[in-house]
């Protein structure tokens, strides 16, 4: 399960680097969602 987490973490973040977020705010938003999915997916 820990690993399942893990690689979403990583895949959702590196989809956001490669969406390219130009500003810090936009970084912080993804880095968010990311861990919003990550909480949805340990529920």
């Amino acid at each position: 399960m820990k690993r399942l987490i893990a690689l979403s973490l990583l895949a959702l973040l590196g989809a956001g680097i490669l969406t390219g977020c130009n500003t810090v705010d936009g970084a912080g938003q993804d880095i968010e969602d990311g861990g919003e999915a990550v909480q949805d997916a340990a529920s």
